[in-house]
């Protein structure tokens, strides 16, 4: 097959050879993660004087500019992390510890992310036992996502607890839990202390960052062949050429990143375009010109004519417009537990 054109970026950001920019690659374990330096620095000098001033004198402007810099920045600190938590960020440990503390609680991002992620979602693979699996679901069916969201909502910290202590990382479930609730603390402190700071700069945060992460893992993992839920090949979506991409370090190269999770993220359309041939005889789905969050809300709407649109055929894939939707809707059915799904991922 002829190979996409790729337009997402296959490199790091490049920075003039300045005292500065070595200044800032120093505490770091790869230079390469400069750019995430310059992230945090940025969302820091625009957040942390606003939020300052309005502890001092609240005014609705400064909440307002508060909440257009966090909405703006939260996918790519999202994105962020989730490269920093698979590949450590700091030489020094506790640093990257601290790093995703302090951009959790001012972007309302599950302090319990890393133990959730890699701890639980990767061990398990959007089967089994992970609480985050969409395999038994109907992934174009909204009523089903919100089932998903609210579980997520009210019993994570109780059932991700839960998971660790059976799964016998009782350290994990400790950062978890303990994390969480510390985070829950801060926001419930910051509804006593000025409930309009409490409420919009931190309460609607943690709920609006949580509905994205669920809408995008939705997304990610909504077309599962059936009848091989535990491959990643097979329970996982690649989207290509996004702008989203482009501000988010290639997120959308889903498979690729299940296939190895700490493959840096400006290696994985590389990875894409040298892997074409088993993209083609494991059946991955890809599209383009989209990303994760607009495939879930594609699905919701039943959407699949758009979706048609954005389908990059590997070989041996149709082509044909009502054939590719057939293909896609096959995909998004519940899957049956007639077997066993964590021994299989695992065998």
């Amino acid at each position: 097959m002829t190979a996409p054109a790729i337009t997402d970026p296959m490199t790091c950001p490049t920075y003039d050879d300045t005292a500065w920019h070595r200044l800032l690659a120093k505490p770091l374990r790869e230079s390469r993660d400069v750019v995430f330096m310059k992230l945090t620095l940025t969302v820091l000098v625009l957040m942390v004087p606003l939020m300052g001033l309005m502890l001092w004198r609240f005014h609705w402007a400064l909440l307002a500019a508060y909440m257009a810099v966090n909405f703006f920045f939260v996918p790519p600190v999202i994105l962020m992390l989730h490269n920093t938590m698979h590949r450590p960020f700091f030489k020094a440990a506790w640093l990257t510890r601290a790093h995703a503390y302090v951009m959790s609680a001012l972007f309302g991002i599950p302090t319990g992310y890393t133990e959730h992620h890699i701890g639980m979602h990767h061990a398990e693979n959007n089967v089994g036992d992970d609480l985050s699996a969409t395999y038994h679901f109907e992934r174009d069916n909204f009523f089903h996502w919100l089932r998903y969201f609210t579980r997520f909502i009210f019993f994570i910290e109780i059932e991700l607890t839960g998971y660790f202590l059976r799964h016998g990382k009782p350290f994990m479930a400790v950062k978890a839990i303990g994390s969480d609730l510390v985070h829950l603390s801060l926001i419930g402190f910051m509804c006593w202390y000025d409930w309009r700071i409490g409420v919009f700069a931190f309460a609607l945060p943690w709920l609006v960052t949580r509905v994205g992460m669920m809408l995008g893992n939705w997304g990610q993992h909504a077309f599962i062949q059936p009848d091989r839920p535990q491959n990643s090949f097979a329970n996982s979506l690649t989207c290509i050429n996004s702008g989203y991409n482009a501000r988010c370090f290639n997120d959308g190269y889903h498979i690729g990143h299940h296939i190895k999770p700490n493959r840096h993220w400006a290696e994985l359309p590389k990875d894409f375009l040298d892997s074409l041939p088993a993209y083609a005889k494991e059946g991955c789905i890809v599209l383009k010109d989209i990303d994760f969050f607009f495939v879930s809300i594609l699905l919701f709407l039943k959407r699949y004519d758009v979706l048609a649109d954005k389908f990059v055929p590997m070989e041996g894939q149709p082509t044909e417009k009502d054939a590719i939707i057939a293909l896609l809707k096959s995909r998004t059915r519940p899957v049956p537990v007639t077997v066993s799904l964590r021994d299989a991922a695992t065998a």
